[in-house]
């Protein structure tokens, strides 16, 4: 086995421009399949985050968003005194109610506007959610037109910046803290006062509520089965993650089936390149096939020389294209949320599964590239080879 792979290395380097180009081809193919998978992952991954196994959202029974969801001011409170909703030390419900809306702002730099989410808290919404942290600015004070800006929203959008202003609702706004909620979604939004975006925006009920529960698991199946079994409701929940990975999933799927489709077609000149490169490699060592078959090598010997060396080749074009794709992490893009038609700030996410794939999806090229003509060495026959020297 040694004494193969030596043999392949020593071929590689011996060709080394052919092989650049032909690893170079198959990387840009793999650059692509990874930069898609992580792309869908980092969308995934950030609303995931963006919620907490230890929260339940409420929402009306059939809704697909949270913008879509309507809950009535009597209705609120029947869902936060349920039993197994935990209490705060005051001996207070930990629950609170939550609205949510769009509105549309314009991007830094640009004319081109963008659907942002304005979501309007409750005094215990940071409490239940203790990823989001005040980076800059202080808290706005409720009942009044302060908001909070989320840091990706601060940056990209006119007027979201910390003292800036924005109009909507017919009322100004002032921007009086910066929160970053790390690798979340809730880095896209505008937080403020619930009563307040309701009474600008003229809505008579919330969105939703949210909830700690005590107990574990039992307590978030009891709570589920109660809200869900009272015909007063009309109500469904989710834990959090559940819900926001709920989310993420159609835009994901498009994600995975586009890059997929990409990459297959790009695959296609990739692995004829590398049938190109080895058919010239086998045409070129027919003396040297047959003076190996002279020496006493078997057919097969040689099948697995050619192969090894298309496995190496593919294999050197994965761990290229994927160290290119590894720097895609630095950066942060944004596109639209199909389910909420608000504008998502999200990065690259590359994770073990994705190097595993897209390091089998290169060898995998290699292989298919390679096999044909490893076919084709082995069948030499010894008189023929000998007799092109």
């Amino acid at each position: 086995m040694a004494l193969l792979v030596s043999y392949s290395l020593r071929n590689m380097l011996a060709r080394r421009l052919t092989t650049a180009l032909t690893a170079g081809g198959m990387a840009l193919v793999v650059f692509v399949f990874a930069a898609v998978l992580m792309l869908a992952e980092g969308l995934r991954s950030t609303l995931v985050q963006t919620g907490s196994a230890e929260n339940v959202l409420v929402f009306r029974k059939g809704s697909k968003s949270e913008i879509e969801s309507v809950i009535e001011r009597g209705v609120a409170p029947l869902v936060e005194t349920r039993p197994q909703v935990a209490l705060a030390p005051d001996g207070t419900p930990m629950a609170v109610r939550e609205v949510v809306v769009l509105m549309s702002l314009t991007k830094r730099g640009t004319d081109k506007a963008s659907n942002v989410v304005l979501r309007g808290i409750g005094e215990k919404s940071l409490a239940l959610r203790p990823q989001v942290k005040l980076v800059s600015g202080r808290m706005p004070r409720f009942g009044s037109t302060e908001i909070l800006a989320g840091e990706s929203v601060s940056r990209r959008f006119v007027g979201a910046g910390l003292g800036e202003t924005l109009r909507f609702g017919m009322r100004d706004w002032t921007v009086v803290g910066i929160f970053d909620a790390g690798a979340t979604g809730f880095n896209s939004e505008v937080w403020g006062d619930a009563d307040q975006f309701m009474s600008a925006f003229r809505r008579q009920a919330y969105s939703l509520v949210l909830a700690r529960l005590q107990g574990g698991a039992a307590a978030v199946e009891d709570f589920r089965r109660g809200i869900e079994a009272d015909p007063r409701l009309k109500l469904e929940t989710k834990q959090e993650t559940a819900f926001y990975a709920d989310q993420s999933e159609m835009m994901a799927k498009f994600l995975r089936i586009m890059g997929v489709s990409l990459t297959a077609i790009f695959s296609i000149g990739a692995i004829i390149g590398a049938m190109i490169t080895m058919h010239s490699a086998v045409a070129g060592r027919t003396a040297e096939i047959g003076t190996l078959r002279a020496l006493g090598f078997q057919r097969r010997t040689i099948l697995s020389a050619f192969v090894l060396e298309a496995l190496s080749l593919g294999l050197l074009g994965g761990l290229a294209g994927l160290a290119a794709a590894s720097g895609l992490q630095l950066f942060t893009i944004s596109t639209m949320n199909f389910q909420t038609f608000s504008e998502l700030a999200f990065g690259f996410n590359l994770t073990p599964g994705i190097v595993l794939l897209a390091l089998a999806f290169g060898t995998g090229m290699g292989l298919l590239g390679g096999l044909i003509p490893a076919v084709r060495a082995a069948r030499i026959k010894i008189v023929d080879a000998l007799r092109s020297t």
